[in-house]
């Protein structure tokens, strides 16, 4: 019978191993943390599930968190500067919960269908022993000598080291917009502030992820300690958001405003980076890459999850398909996910870029101007695909973009604006 390896509890390892378990394929997810453990530990991301990945999750029997009381509608997009506020809409919610919560949740769920988790560190040099166990190895676990082992595909990794300084805090006292919704807020110079409605331990709260250009006015954000003084660092948060966030600083009661927990914060930053998609071993067993070891993203378009359970679920895909192991195994997987992993990584990589793209600049004001475009743009959240090749993919495709919907806008104001 086949029987699979996973390396990493992530969300591509979860959802892979539950897939294989709703067909009675027996599966080993090896993780160097319990349940209790990743609940424990200190806040990992912000990462919102779109819809495409909460329908993924209904297809699992995994979906704890209805969107009628955790999800959210849409965006709303401030560019400072050109003073814009806009909005686009989602033709179904998004939602985001703590991975803390998230992902021990689903570990228990797999344990319940038969799956095994084994508590043990994964580092390269151990794939060869675990090969000996199973048909096939899934590694979804972003160690750096797991990320060494597969190598990093140069002709999609542009950038030699972060574009960003992150700074990511749960944080009370922030109110909601009329309809439950993401906030982008954009400081051209400085960075990118995301508030997004994450669930917690602490109940309902804000994400605010600071997306800082470095040698830019918010890096600070990046290195203040709030354990040294937790009030002036609320301070300093504060003052940031005045000065660069307006929209989100005006939903802020400060008599309220508060980390919720000190471990509900994050500081650091990520390179973008595309891996290869597999490695064959001496035995011929294949090794394949999923989540963040084959593909980081830096978190400014909300794809991390989203891909990392679309990368997994393929994989799983491809071996229910019972088409053979070894390299062609890898071949059919890699070609199956390769379009939308690769778009993802494009678009990450365009988001980033400093200064921006020109046609990203003129995309941002013909979404102030129609809405159609900003619902078009915001609804490929769930389609990176369509963002790449009818939206964001070069300068002639957004000019079609912008022309394609200003035809179907209509003079009156919209509903939603």
């Amino acid at each position: 019978m086949t029987n699979i390896g996973v390396v990493g509890a992530g969300t591509a390892g979860l959802h892979l191993g539950l897939l294989l378990r709703q067909h009675d394929i027996p599966v080993t997810i090896y993780t160097d943390r319990t349940a209790d453990q990743v609940a424990e530990g200190r806040l990992p991301n912000s990462v919102a599930h779109h819809a495409v990945t909460i329908e993924r999750e209904r297809e699992l029997g995994v979906d704890h968190w209805p969107v009628e009381e955790f999800g959210y509608f849409c965006h709303h997009h401030w560019v400072g500067g050109a003073e814009l506020f806009f909005r686009g809409n989602f033709q179904s919610p998004s939602r985001a919960v703590d991975y803390r919560i998230y992902q021990p949740t689903l570990m228990g769920d797999f344990e319940d269908r038969g799956g095994r988790i084994e508590i043990r560190s994964v580092e390269a040099e151990d794939l060869d022993a675990l090969s000996e166990k199973h048909d096939a190895l899934v590694v979804a676990s972003g160690k750096k000598s797991l990320g060494d082992f597969f190598g990093i595909n140069e002709a999609k990794t542009p950038y030699a080291g972060p574009q960003r300084r992150l700074m990511v805090g749960l944080w009370h006292g922030v109110a909601e917009e009329d309809t439950k919704s993401v906030t982008l807020s954009i400081a051209p110079g400085h960075g990118e502030l995301l508030d997004i409605p994450l669930y917690s331990f602490a109940g309902h709260t804000h994400a605010l992820l600071f997306e800082n250009v470095i040698g830019g006015d918010t890096e600070v954000l990046a290195d203040a300690r709030y354990d040294d003084d937790p009030e002036a660092f609320r301070r300093l948060v504060l003052e940031k958001m005045r000065q660069h966030h307006p929209t989100v600083a005006a939903r802020i009661d400060e008599s309220t405003f508060a980390l919720a927990r000190p471990q509900d914060l994050l500081q650091g930053a990520v390179r973008p980076v595309l891996r290869n998609d597999y490695r064959v071993l001496d035995n011929g067993t294949v090794v394949i890459a999923a989540g963040d070891v084959h593909s980081v993203l830096d978190p400014v378009i909300g794809q991390g999850g989203n891909s990392a359970s679309y990368s997994g679920y393929t994989v799983g895909q491809e071996i229910l398909e019972d088409l053979g192991f070894g390299a062609d195994l890898g071949r059919r997987a890699a070609e199956r996910r390769r379009e939308r992993v690769e778009k993802v990584s494009d678009w990450t990589n365009l988001m980033v870029q400093v200064p921006p793209a020109p046609h990203m600049i003129d995309l941002l004001g013909a979404m102030s101007q129609s809405p159609t475009l900003a619902d078009e743009f915001t609804q490929n959240f769930n389609d990176p695909i369509a963002q790449w090749d009818d939206v964001v993919g070069s300068p002639e495709t957004a000019a079609a973009a912008i022309a394609r919907t200003a035809t179907r806008d209509t003079s009156e104001e919209p509903a939603h604006a």
